[in-house]
C-alpha cells in the first residue's frame, strides 16, 4: 500500500500543480490581460486619456495590489510552464496534424511570451519608474512604436503570442476542468477559444496602431 501511495503521490501532486497554473493563467492574469489590452485602446484618444488609463493608479497601494496580483501569479505560471517545457515529451505518435500543431505552436509561444513580457515589464513598468522615477510616458512608447522598427516589430509578434497562448490556455483549462465533455462541446469550444484569439489579437494591434499613429 505504502509503495502505491508513493508512485501516485507525484503524479497527483503534477495534476494539483497542473490546475493550479491554468486558473492563476485565467484569473488573475487573463483577466488582467484582456483589461490592460482594453485600457491601452485609450490612446485613441490621446496621451492625456491614455496616461490616465494605463499608467495612473488613484493610490500606491493600488500600484502595489496590481503588482501582487499580477506579479506573483505570472511567477507561478511560468515556473510551472518551465518545468513542462524541460519534461514534457514529443507526442507526434499519439495526435493528428491539427492537435500536434496547437501543442507545438503553445509552447512555442510560451517561449516568446515569457521573452516579450520580461522585456515589456522592465522597459514598460518597471524601468521607468525605479530608474526616472515616473510612469512610462505616452510620448515616448508612441515615438518608438513608430520610429523604432525592432520596437513594433516585437510587439506584434508579442502580442501575437500572448493572443495564441491565451485563447489555447482557456481552451486547455476548460478541457481540462471537465467543463466540456461532449464530443460537440469540445468542436464549439474551438470557436469560443478562435473567437478569443481574434478579439485579443485584433485589441492588441489596434492598441499598436493607435500608438504609431499618434507618435510625433
Amino acid at each position: 500500500m505504502s509503495t502505491a501511495t508513493a508512485h501516485a503521490s507525484p503524479s497527483a501532486t503534477s495534476f494539483v500543480r497542473g490546475r493550479l497554473a491554468s486558473l492563476l493563467a485565467i484569473a488573475p492574469l487573463g483577466v488582467w490581460t484582456g483589461l490592460h489590452l482594453w485600457h491601452n485602446l485609450a490612446a485613441f484618444q490621446g496621451a492625456a486619456a491614455w496616461q490616465s488609463a494605463v499608467t495612473t493608479y488613484p493610490h500606491p497601494i493600488a500600484q502595489l495590489v496590481t503588482l501582487v496580483v499580477v506579479l506573483l501569479p505570472l511567477g507561478l505560471h511560468t515556473a510551472w510552464g518551465i518545468g513542462r517545457l524541460t519534461t514534457s515529451k514529443p507526442n507526434n505518435l499519439r495526435y493528428g496534424f491539427y492537435a500536434n500543431l496547437k501543442y507545438f505552436l503553445q509552447r512555442l509561444s510560451a517561449v516568446g511570451v515569457l521573452l516579450f513580457l520580461g522585456a515589456h515589464l522592465w522597459l514598460a513598468m518597471l524601468r521607468p519608474r525605479l530608474v526616472e522615477g515616473h510612469a512610462e510616458a505616452f510620448d515616448d512608447i508612441a515615438h518608438e512604436m513608430h520610429f523604432h522598427t525592432p520596437t513594433l516589430v516585437v510587439y506584434v509578434l508579442g502580442t501575437l503570442g500572448v493572443a495564441y497562448h491565451l485563447a489555447n490556455g482557456l481552451q486547455a483549462a476548460a478541457m481540462g476542468w471537465g467543463v466540456v465533455g461532449t464530443r460537440r462541446a469540445v468542436k464549439q469550444l474551438e470557436w469560443v477559444a478562435a473567437l478569443s484569439f481574434v478579439v485579443l489579437l485584433g485589441m492588441s494591434w489596434g492598441a499598436i496602431y493607435a500608438l504609431y499613429s499618434m507618435a510625433t
